[in-house]
């Protein structure tokens, strides 16, 4: 217990050179904190972001933005259906899969190594929430506007865009579908890998989020890199019937190091972010 307390404690310091008072010093200064935390399992990795995002919403530390991986898991969302999950417990237990409901938006996803998992954790929107005024002139419900959610989304899909690009790979966006996808002529490789007989883009990187009551943003992204891509038959990955999954590995020879992933999505993530990115090498 008091090494698990040490560990979250670990994490959750901010590097002496911040020297940041508040969340709007932090803001005005453009400042976010990178943390490598290498191969964390999902709950783990859940409790810290409910942490720090508790901290950044009460003005305690800066925006962050959390890299790591986690072990074999399936992860549903808000609006996941149980019925896109293919296999049964035998085989989830043979192939140790753990199955997760969590609160983000979207449907079934698949986290495991040899996939960026990012979870940025930023005050969307200078006040955090707003209050909505009803009738008689009382404060109605509290919620962060729609733009901003489905804006901060694009933002997502264009930051990992940006990073693929710069790492040789041609993606874009799809109307009407969240995430970054690939189309099937785009890569030789693609085109004749076995596991894409469609001929519908295949999805490289899946972005599922949740903004508080404070306008703080939890959950992110996944970017499959270098992984075990057998692992995508035990769901129908976002709901999305068809639709296949591809990764760096089977667009990229030889595919990039995670490091390198690393760095071109942090370089990418600040440009269109706006923040200054202040690296802080940390692993559980």
């Amino acid at each position: 217990m008091e090494e698990k307390a040490s560990n979250l404690a670990t994490v959750w310091r901010l590097s002496v050179s911040l020297a940041c008072q508040s969340w709007y010093t932090c803001v005005v200064a453009g400042q976010c904190v990178v943390q490598r935390l290498g191969l964390v399992p999902y709950p783990q990795a859940w409790q810290i972001q409910e942490q720090i995002a508790e901290q950044i919403g009460g003005g305690e530390r800066p925006p962050t933005l959390l890299l790591l991986e986690h072990p074999h898991v399936y992860t549903f969302g808000r609006g996941g259906d149980a019925k896109n999950l293919l296999w049964d417990e035998t085989e989830l237990a043979r192939r140790g899969v753990s199955v997760l409901w969590v609160d983000r938006g979207g449907d079934v996803t698949y986290h495991g190594p040899g996939q960026l998992v990012g979870y940025p954790l930023l005050p969307l929107a200078p006040g955090g929430i707003y209050s909505q005024m009803d009738r008689t002139g009382n404060p109605g419900q509290m919620r962060l506007p729609q733009a901003d959610y489905v804006g901060y989304i694009r933002k997502l899909e264009q930051a990992l865009i940006l990073a693929l690009r710069r790492l040789g790979v041609a993606c874009d966006r799809i109307p009407g579908l969240t995430g970054v996808w690939v189309q099937p002529d785009a890569h030789p490789h693609f085109q004749g890998h076995p596991s894409h007989s469609s001929q519908l883009p295949a999805k490289i990187a899946a972005i599922g989020v949740k903004v508080d009551a404070r306008g703080v943003s939890r959950h992110g992204f996944a970017l499959n890199v270098v992984m075990d891509m057998s692992y995508w038959q035990g769901i129908i990955g976002c709901g999305l019937k068809d639709y296949p999954v591809t990764s760096l590995a089977e667009l990229c020879t030889p595919p990039p190091r995670m490091e390198q992933v690393m760095d071109e999505v942090v370089a990418a993530f600040g440009e269109v972010f706006g923040y200054e990115m202040l690296n802080e090498s940390t692993r559980l």
